[in-house]
């Protein structure tokens, strides 16, 4: 007999869990003693550096001398220019006890790189409260999010809402333009259906979701809704527990078109009407898209539009003067429509 099939198979399970989370935590109590290392030894330079006679000359001489002794002993993670992060790490995060336990080297390396505090303090509080890890913080911040988010927004609830001071109110304030969806691996040149961009979403879920932003959990794809003897199927449905309502996004490799926009509300009615609770807000649908006008969007929706928004897709990272490009571009747009 297997002895194995004698032992309960909960128990084993538990005994690995235990292993695993040990595992887990010393790992990171590992990270969390190198970053309190790191920042006291920054905040030695930066204290020593202040007693020099000649700053700038002492601060040189001591970094060059500090990492010459260091590096023959403990290795290359000493040497100048490492020195030179550790100083701007105390620099920037002061107090010790501030520091995040949730945060490994690797992420405060990245954060100390912004010059902004507030796209640095942005950065830092999505990524405690969300559980991310050095690379999705990394793709956030090279995707934009901050500016992308702030677009349509005031910069002070951007920065409440990352503290959780306040929930969004609005589906401008979680819902970005344009989306970067360059995890699918979809290649811009090539043609593809709507069915392939569809899969390659939920193959790559977990980024979708990421990419998505706060509060999202997926419900349907291809949800099947008979309207009058007539089949209808929804792309995507998600639910968002912060706006407390229903997520529909159809999915469109073309243009946008006002015919597009007609589809979409025909399905957000119907949520509204059979799926969605009486405690719960409006369903909100999104049209994902190629590209789009927004003239044409904004001449097929009603004024008073606070449910229904398009968002176009892209399908690489772009390069720093592509997005202050587009950014500019927006912003244009955003002006000339309050005129």
């Amino acid at each position: 007999m297997n002895t194995l099939s004698i032992v309960r198979k909960e128990f084993i399970v538990d005994i690995k869990s235990i292993i695993s989370n040990a595992r887990l935590e010393a790992v990171r109590s590992v990270d969390q003693y190198r970053v309190l290392m790191y920042w006291h030894i920054g905040k030695m330079i930066f204290e020593e550096e202040q007693q020099g006679k000649d700053r700038a000359d002492y601060g040189a001489y001591l970094l060059k001398t500090l990492a010459k002794e260091l590096v023959s002993e403990f290795g290359s993670g000493f040497s100048i220019r490492h020195l030179e992060r550790y100083r701007q790490f105390y620099r920037m995060f002061p107090i010790a006890t501030a520091l995040r336990p949730q945060l490994n080297w690797t992420q405060y390396r990245r954060l100390i790189q912004l010059e902004s505090v507030d796209k640095r303090e942005y950065y830092l509080a999505e990524a405690v409260k969300n559980n991310w890890s050095s690379r999705q913080l990394e793709r956030q911040i090279n995707s934009n999010l901050y500016e992308r988010l702030l677009l349509s927004n005031d910069k002070e609830k951007v920065l409440a809402v990352a503290r959780n001071e306040r929930l969004p109110e609005t589906p401008q304030e979680i819902i970005k333009d344009p989306l970067v969806l360059e995890f699918l691996g979809l290649r811009r040149e090539s043609a593809y259906y709507e069915k392939d961009f569809e899969q390659a979403i939920i193959t790559h879920l977990q980024d979708f979701l990421l990419e998505l932003g706060n509060g999202f959990s997926f419900v349907a794809r291809q949800k099947r809704l008979n309207i009058g003897g007539d089949d209808f199927f929804v792309d995507l449905v998600f639910y968002n527990r912060l706006l407390r309502c229903f997520v529909i996004i159809e999915l469109k490799t073309h243009k946008l078109t006002h015919q597009d926009l007609g589809q979409l509300q025909m399905y957000v009615n119907y949520y509204d009407r059979i799926e969605k609770l009486p405690e719960e807000n409006a369903t909100i649908g999104i049209l994902l898209c190629a590209s789009k006008n927004d003239e044409v969007v904004k001449f097929t929706l009603p004024v008073d539009n606070k449910t229904m928004l398009s968002s176009e897709y892209k399908l690489y990272l772009p390069s720093e003067q592509q997005l202050l490009n587009e950014l500019k571009k927006e912003l244009e747009s955003f002006d000339n429509t309050k005129k």
